[in-house]
């Protein structure tokens, strides 16, 4: 689990196709506090760590993960926002984060308000996750409140830094990003769906 308050940025170093799924490995600086078989997001994607070297680590994301997410995209030095799994006890500084990509979103427009920006994004519906005014969303792993939701488009309001720590700062209008909608909120919609 996750709280979607991004650790640190990291920045692939490498890209190696293999049989249909991808190893990408990373440089980061928490790399002498990782170990083998650990869980960290990247833009929002849980993976887990398979090999750890002297300043990167290695995951591997399979042909699944490739064709929900926008991990099929990434280049070497790409950089990606991170976040290592919440340890019992902590505080919960974002909203409920599973790792599990439910979408990929495309952001349409970007507009700076006075030292903030709004980042619009619209989604496919037809995959039936919504977004309620005020509510949580997960962009590209960073833990979001949504505003001016519509049936299959949103926006976020970004502060300095969030716009500084995380990878928006390399959005552009056409940017793929990774969505995990509100684990409630998905709850609540199967609910009614079966009832």
């Amino acid at each position: 689990m996750f709280t979607g308050i991004i650790e640190e940025l990291g920045t692939v170093t490498s890209l190696i196709s293999n049989k249909g799924n991808l190893d990408i490995t990373i440089r980061a600086n928490f790399i002498s506090e990782l170990k083998i078989d650990q869980s960290i997001a990247h833009n929002g994607v849980c993976l887990t760590v398979v090999s750890i070297d002297e300043d990167t680590y290695s995951v591997t994301a399979i042909k699944e993960t490739l064709d929900k997410t926008n991990l099929r995209t990434l280049t070497t030095g790409a950089v990606v926002n991170l976040e290592r799994g919440m340890r019992l006890g902590d505080r919960l500084d974002g909203h409920i984060v599973q790792g599990h990509v439910d979408q990929t979103g495309i952001c349409t427009a970007i507009t700076e308000a006075n030292g903030s920006w709004y980042f619009t994004f619209d989604y496919d519906f037809a995959l039936h996750n919504i977004t309620i005014e005020k509510g949580s969303i997960t962009v590209n792993g960073v833990s979001l409140t949504v505003v001016n939701s519509k049936k299959d488009s949103f926006s976020v309001a970004i502060i300095p830094f969030t716009y500084g720590h995380t990878n928006f700062n390399t959005f552009k209008v056409g940017t793929v990003v990774n969505l995990e909608f509100d684990v409630i909120g998905k709850y609540v919609k199967r609910i009614t769906e079966l009832a």
